[in-house]
């Protein structure tokens, strides 16, 4: 920019003229002309160095003038020395916009560079696009964030989200999921994290999910592109360095920036040792941590840094932003912390309600199974039981009550305690199965359930069965596996009664499964392709099954049949030949044989 030649109508004349008529200092006007100019404009010295920049142009970029003022333009258009040298006006880009630049001179003198960015003028334009582009981000991240009600999901779907649209790497790390709620602010977490004798310490987290942009080098970095796929189960324990900005913003719940950090400030401020490996390899600058904050309570901190030459540092829009974000992805993953603490509370009532069947009969030899689904953390209504009955006699049942969760499994031990209840009136299976459903229904809030009940009388080497809508029972022998005919009425707790039982000889060759449709279904198959499943599986000796493979080598189960197996190593085999590897729901197993007694010599 030359300054006119001096005269009437010199740039200097024409503002002395209009500062006196003003009645103000001309510094002081032209200070106000640059700072109201609706023009966004930056100055660089001749080392391209930030000197000014107007407010318009801190509106249009995000710049903050604290951060950048004296400190070397990054990633400068290779324009700028050129118009610096030669004079000429040129275009290019800066701040990652469209720029004109025009050497900057003084009595003749080239002193430094003005850079104007077009259409910087309209300033509520340019406020309005940012809303715009604020309101999609965020519309996009709930989309994409908490998809699932998998609590590590949620953590590698933010990691995901921020990189690499506004960060180079990302560190997702939550509190332990049995962390109790405080019901007051972030400040209880450092409260809590206190030792015996008064000293304070840092909490324990968890490191859930990492990120890392495609283009950043990986020497022999801890972290891959994308989400991070082979991290342990659970996530490594991480403990945050006294100090570092993910410690402060998870004790003072709001974000903590660093900008242009040195090698030094680097090694202060990153949450932990793995974190700073990670930015020194990536060559990070700048940090943010942003803390996870759900309805007053702290689920943990998502870090954020960017590689030097990749801006000029998180700005405050940046960091209201992405606070925001947090916001909404500590929702989804409160909601997915809630979900898995519920879902384990069912798994632990299940599993403590099932440790164990009832104690039969010394003439009947027993076990179980029960296997929560592989792919999911709902809990089904899988349940069995055992009762003995006078005469030798053992009532064994096997049910699944319709629905997942925490009532299934209160269910489940209502079922359970009533047939006991019912059993003890010894009635034949087809009456219980009528009582039961009588009693289940007359409960308002009760969901209901199928079940298969079989009573075994060893002294009159007889079976009698009957069904409320549950899978056929099987009959394992040597050689075979044969699905039971057994008459199959309405499930229980709906009232419609109209059961009816059937006999069949006890052997003590054969050993009776009682199953869930967690063992043969699957998604999309029609059951009968699943029984045909459960009835193909041959049991020809081949093999010992204490063995490490217990189907033996040619897929055959054990060296004497079920006769000679152990019970536990015959459930072994069926579920290794037949359930789903992951599957949909859970399994539930109780098989039963007459105990084999050597006769006194």
């Amino acid at each position: 920019m030359r300054p006119e030649s001096a005269g009437d109508g010199s740039t200097d004349s024409l503002l002395a003229a209009a500062s006196a008529a003003l009645r103000v200092e001309r510094d002081a006007l032209v200070g106000a002309l640059l700072g109201q100019l609706p023009v966004a404009v930056a100055v660089l010295d001749g080392e391209l160095r930030w000197r000014y920049l107007n407010p318009p142009f801190q509106q249009v970029t995000g710049v903050s003038p604290t951060a950048v003022l004296g400190r070397t333009a990054g990633d400068a258009d290779r324009a700028l020395p050129r118009v610096l040298a030669d004079g000429r006006p040129r275009s290019g880009t800066f701040a990652g916009r469209p720029a004109d630049f025009r050497r900057l001179e003084v009595d003749g003198a080239p002193v430094g560079l003005l850079v104007v960015l077009p259409g910087g003028a309209d300033t509520h334009r340019s406020e309005l696009e940012r809303v715009r582009a604020r309101f999609a981000l965020l519309e996009a991240a709930s989309e994409r964030i908490g998809t699932t009600l998998d609590p590590d999901s949620t953590c590698a779907e933010l990691a995901a989200f921020t990189v690499p649209g506004s960060a180079d790497l990302a560190f997702v790390d939550v509190l332990p999921l049995d962390t109790p709620d405080t019901g007051g602010t972030a400040t209880t977490v450092t409260a809590a994290a206190t030792t015996a004798g008064g000293g304070r310490t840092h909490p324990r987290l968890r490191r859930a999910a990492t990120a890392r942009g495609k283009d950043l080098p990986d020497p022999t970095g801890p972290l891959p592109t994308g989400p991070l796929p082979t991290a342990p189960p659970g996530g490594p324990a991480v403990r945050h360095h006294p100090g570092s900005v993910a410690a402060r913003a998870l004790a003072e719940g709001r974000p903590v920036a660093a900008n242009l950090l040195s090698a030094e400030e680097l090694a202060a401020l990153a949450p932990d040792r793995a974190a700073l490996s990670a930015c020194r390899a990536a060559g990070v600058d700048c940090l943010l941590a942003v803390p996870l904050i759900a309805r007053g309570q702290p689920l943990g901190v998502l870090t954020l840094a960017r590689a030097h030459g990749s801006s000029l540092g998180f700005t405050d829009e940046d960091t209201e932003l992405l606070a925001a974000l947090a916001g909404r992805a500590a929702l989804a993953l409160d909601h997915a912390r809630r979900y898995a603490r519920s879902q384990n509370t069912a798994l632990e009532l299940q599993r403590a309600l099932l440790a164990e069947p009832g104690s039969p009969h010394p003439n009947l030899e027993l076990a179980s199974r029960y296997l929560p689904s592989g792919i999911t953390s709902v809990v089904g209504g899988d349940w069995y039981e055992t009762v003995r009955l006078p005469f030798g006699r053992t009532l064994l049942a096997m049910g699944d009550v319709m629905g997942h969760g925490v009532e299934a499994a209160v269910d489940m031990s209502n079922y359970r305690s009533t047939l006991r209840y019912v059993a003890a009136m010894d009635l034949p299976p087809h009456r219980i199965l009528r009582q039961l459903d009588t009693l289940i229904a007359e409960q308002e809030n009760a969901r209901p359930a199928t079940c298969v009940l079989a009573l075994a009388d060893p002294a009159r080497s007889r079976w009698t069965l009957a069904s409320a809508g549950h899978l056929p029972p099987a009959l394992l022998t040597s050689h075979t596996t044969e699905l039971i005919a057994v008459p199959t009425g309405p499930p229980l707790g709906t009232g419609v009664g109209g059961y009816e039982q059937t006999t069949m000889e006890l052997r003590a060759d054969h050993a009776l499964l009682l199953y869930t449709d967690g063992l043969v279904e699957r998604r999309g198959e029609d059951i009968d392709v699943s029984l045909a499943r459960l009835s193909a599986l041959r049991l020809p000796a081949a093999g010992a099954l204490g063995s490490d493979d217990p189907l033996g080598s040619s897929g055959a189960l054990g060296s004497d049949g079920p006769l000679g197996s152990s019970l536990d190593s015959l459930l072994d085999a069926t579920l290794a030949a037949i359930a789903p590897e992951d599957a949909e729901d859970d399994i539930a197993l109780l098989v039963a044989r007459v105990r084999h007694r050597t006769p006194p010599s």
